[in-house]
């Protein structure tokens, strides 16, 4: 009895000093473990992890206007209504806090999402200009080998045209060479010949061989008359 009578006692003292709220001796809750719940309440829906969660079905109002029934020796209703204004306010924050998550988040996803964009459009562009280099790359081959095969034909063509210059050039030059020589053969004779002419006697004969002037007019008239 004096036992159950000192818990008692110890049970309305800690009442009296704030420790513990109004009941039942079976039923005694500690202001510090509520108020220390709410902050793990409150604390648990500020994290990014509750952005998750199915969205909270109670709302401040519903608080605000919670009516609990009475009993014999229930809690003390103002130190309730107390508790459950700031239980009001905590859940006020909260839902703020959330849904200045649910903004920030969005926001963020928003840009994400712009980013990605940006991403993809220049991952496309860079896949545009590879594939525009390659291109390049490949016609500058294609047209590289074009201009070799065509410079090496050129380059056949006029090594072929100048050898078949230079044969017909050395064959000029042969044709020349043999007349220089029949040329040369003829006149040599030509010459011989002269000299031969020249060295014979007709030519002694011919300058002592003189003419009579008065015969040689009688016969110009006797011709003229004829």
């Amino acid at each position: 009895m004096e036992e159950q009578k000192l818990s008692e006692l110890t049970e309305k003292q800690k009442e009296k000093n704030g420790e513990l709220l109004p009941g039942n001796k079976n039923n005694l809750i500690k202001k510090q473990d509520i108020r220390k719940t709410c902050r793990i309440f409150a604390y648990t829906y500020r994290s990014t992890d509750c952005m998750e969660v199915a969205s909270m079905p109670l709302t401040p109002l519903d608080i605000h206007n919670k009516e609990f029934n009475k009993g014999f020796r229930g809690y003390d209703e103002d130190e309730v209504n107390e508790f459950l204004d700031q239980v009001i306010k905590d859940y006020e924050l909260v839902l703020r806090e959330k849904k200045e998550m649910e903004e920030r988040l969005n926001d963020m996803n928003e840009r994400l999402g712009h980013f990605v964009n940006i991403e993809e459009t220049l991952n496309k562009s860079i896949i545009i200009a590879q594939e525009a280099g390659e291109d390049v790359k490949r016609n500058a081959q294609k047209e590289a080998k074009l201009i070799i095969r065509e410079a090496e034909k050129n380059a056949d063509r006029i090594v072929n045209e100048s050898l078949s210059k230079a044969r017909k050039i050395a064959l000029e030059i042969e044709d020349l060479k043999k007349q220089s020589k029949v040329f040369r053969t003829r006149f040599k004779m030509l010459i011989e010949a002269q000299l031969d002419m020249l060295n014979t006697d007709d030519w002694d004969h011919l300058l002592e061989y003189e003419v009579d002037a008065t015969e040689l007019k009688i016969h110009q008239e006797e011709d003229s008359l004829a």
